[in-house]
């Protein structure tokens, strides 16, 4: 009689089972890592529209800052002017709400007029995850001071368009 070779189906359960206990380790850790890239994604988007915006206000004063996020792109090839700025990636300028988004998060940057200007004198930039809980768990917004808020999103936010709205996040550590 030859001898068994192979193995015996409660070997095969035992690596199964130890394979399964990895995954369950393992499959919330890289969620967390994810959503932690695209928050940092999302800062990163933020922080190259504010650098945008400034160069925009400098490179059109008569409009001030760029009224929507759209402006400070543009398609390849791309031909500078108030419209579209050629200033980010127009993939950035495009993840706007009802896009696909950049990274897990949809952006919005607004031009604002006040105090009786003619011309927009500040901005605010806001972006919101796209899937609460799945691509990101926090709001990030700024303004035209330059300081980064953040604060807990939840399900169906959207980014935020005003100034008022935005200086009510917590200052982003």
């Amino acid at each position: 009689m030859k001898p068994n070779r192979g193995f015996s189906l409660l070997e095969l359960l035992i690596v199964v089972a130890v394979i399964l206990i990895i995954a369950a380790i393992a499959i919330p850790n890289l969620l967390q890592a994810r959503i932690a890239a695209n928050e940092a994604s999302a800062v990163g988007s933020l922080s190259a529209v504010r650098s945008a915006q400034t160069t925009y206000f400098s490179t059109y004063p008569t409009v001030g800052y760029a009224t929507q996020l759209a402006d400070l792109g543009g398609p390849a090839p791309c031909t500078p002017s108030s419209t579209t700025a050629c200033l980010v990636d127009n993939g950035l300028a495009t993840a706007t709400p009802g896009s696909g988004g950049k990274s897990g998060y949809v952006l919005q940057s607004t031009g604002v007029v006040t105090g009786g200007a003619t011309n927009n004198t500040s901005y605010v930039s806001g972006a919101a995850p796209l899937s609460w809980s799945r691509s990101g768990n926090r709001d990030f917004c700024n303004t035209s001071d330059g300081v980064l808020r953040s604060k807990l999103g939840a399900t169906g936010d959207a980014p935020t368009t005003t100034i008022a709205a935005c200086w009510a996040f917590p200052v982003s550590q």
